[in-house]
């Protein structure tokens, strides 16, 4: 799977329906009018714009830009990661089983962890200067933090980044209730 697309599509997934209208706004000069109102996600607009080659993989100049105006910059230190050869994306490291593992219980985490998340966190090692950089990223949105900060923790792990160190961790933390939860998900997953 290209890396880029890869990137292309995490970005998609993250964008609020605002934010899609906001770079809608930002490519007027660059899409057609009609092409522009067919548009209803990341994945339309960032399509239409690689088919123009607005945006390509060692072309991304238009795209930090449209990240910048949004302020999304979660997102810029993304795709900084990605230009400097990183490509940020360990996860493609993992194996299938273990990475959908993982999704299920970064979803469970994510809807059942509250304003306790950064004891979490630090429990899984992540430090507060990493903490501090993503509540700077997205100061208004409790799961996206709570996301990018799980998304940090498998990134630093690794092929060490296990479901089962999430779980120590909740418990750990006291936060049984969502340990089990993660559990009986991924059961019922497994079924």
């Amino acid at each position: 799977m290209d890396p880029f697309l890869s990137l292309l599509h995490s970005f998609s997934m993250s964008l609020s329906d605002s934010e899609i209208s906001a770079l809608k706004f930002l490519s007027q000069d660059k899409i057609g009018k009609r092409k522009l109102e067919s548009v209803k996600t990341g994945n339309d607009l960032f399509t239409i714009l690689l088919e123009q080659r607005e945006i390509e993989k060692e072309k991304v100049d238009f795209l930090q830009l449209m990240i910048k105006t949004i302020k999304r910059e979660d997102l810029i230190i993304q795709l900084q990661e990605f230009i400097e050869g990183g490509q940020g994306d360990i996860v493609n490291h993992l194996d299938e089983k273990e990475k959908r593992q993982q999704n299920v219980a970064f979803e469970v985490i994510c809807d059942n962890v509250g304003r306790n998340w950064k004891m979490l966190v630090r429990r899984l090692g992540i430090s507060d200067a990493k903490i501090d950089r993503i509540l700077t990223a997205n100061p208004y949105n409790l799961q996206e933090q709570l996301m990018q900060s799980l998304r940090e923790w498998q990134k630093w792990k690794g092929k060490e980044a296990k479901v089962a160190d999430l779980i120590k961790a909740l418990r750990d933390c006291k936060m049984n209730l969502v340990a089990d939860k993660v559990e009986h998900e991924l059961l019922q997953w497994e079924n």
